[in-house]
């Protein structure tokens, strides 16, 4: 099996270091539009070598297009075209589906693609980001399983098994509905909550010297490249600003009772968010 990852990264990184150690792949071709990236890749063996993205599609079985959501949505359709009438194989890992399942449904090789994603990740990019073990026992989505190829979606759910991966199956639209709420939503919160407290510390000298393990668990994921999630946040506009209203909607709630020290409608209300944990238990 040889494997072409389009986007060396965290998640194109961690998927190279795991399926080379559990051998689902011979040989491991990286792709990037980062010399840097690649050089780093290939010296701390994450990658056996680097190609240009024609040479590694034609010399591959199986290529995961790991780059910004975007550029995934970009490329993709050209990938298409290249691998029609072959079994070649060709998945990617973004966090939202509808724009990169528009791009796609039409083609006369649709079925050769495999919408994928893996939930998981930490704060950090780049290649020296990548981990071993990082997608072990989390959840992976695949998308519009029906459009591909029965063959094409075996081998991608052969290889989110070997990697330990729970998979759920859903439809492109509701995936971003869903990931807009239990994901994009907590960066959105995390990135403000870092810019208040960046514009309190110009006015208030050393506020963040106060900062504890609460704040720095919520602030965790404005360490998150911007490169990836800005288009993230354009791509799924429409149901993160639902979320986002609902956000609000709900500050507002804990606004109004704070200002009116209404400590008994207070506890009610964490009482009733303290439900969250027989569900992530």
């Amino acid at each position: 099996m040889t494997i072409t990852i389009v986007g060396v990264g965290l998640i194109g990184g961690s998927l190279a270091l795991d399926l080379r150690k559990r051998k689902f792949a011979d040989s491991i071709i990286g792709v990037d539009t980062s010399l840097q990236h690649q050089n780093i890749a290939q010296l701390c063996g994450i990658i056996d070598e680097a190609d240009t993205l024609e040479n590694a599609i034609d010399r591959s079985d199986l290529i995961f297009l790991c780059t910004p959501v975007d550029a995934n949505c970009s490329i993709l359709p050209g990938i298409l075209d290249r691998i029609a009438k072959t079994s070649k194989v060709v998945a990617d890992m973004g966090s939202t589906k509808a724009s990169i399942a528009a791009v796609s449904k039409d083609h006369p090789a649709r079925g050769r693609f495999v919408a994928a994603h893996p939930m998981a990740g930490t704060e950090y990019s780049g290649p020296l980001a990548a981990i071993g073990k990082l997608f072990d026992y989390k959840q992976a989505i695949i998308c519009d399983p029906e459009l591909s190829d029965s063959d094409a979606l075996s081998l991608v759910e052969e290889m989110l098994k070997v990697l330990n991966m729970r998979i759920t199956y859903m439809n492109s639209a509701i995936h971003d509905i869903h990931v807009a709420y239990v994901s994009h939503i907590s960066h959105i919160t995390s990135f403000s909550l870092a810019l208040s407290v960046l514009e309190k510390e110009q006015v208030e000298e050393n506020i963040l010297t106060l900062a504890g393990g609460g704040f720095e668990s919520t602030v965790r994921l404005a360490k998150s490249n911007g490169d990836t999630w800005a288009p993230i946040f354009a791509e799924n506009s429409e149901y993160i600003i639902e979320a986002i209203d609902t956000y609000i909607e709900k500050m507002n709630t804990f606004k109004k009772l704070i200002a009116e020290k209404d400590t008994i409608g207070l506890k009610a209300l964490m009482e009733e968010a303290n439900k969250i944990r027989k569900i992530l238990n």
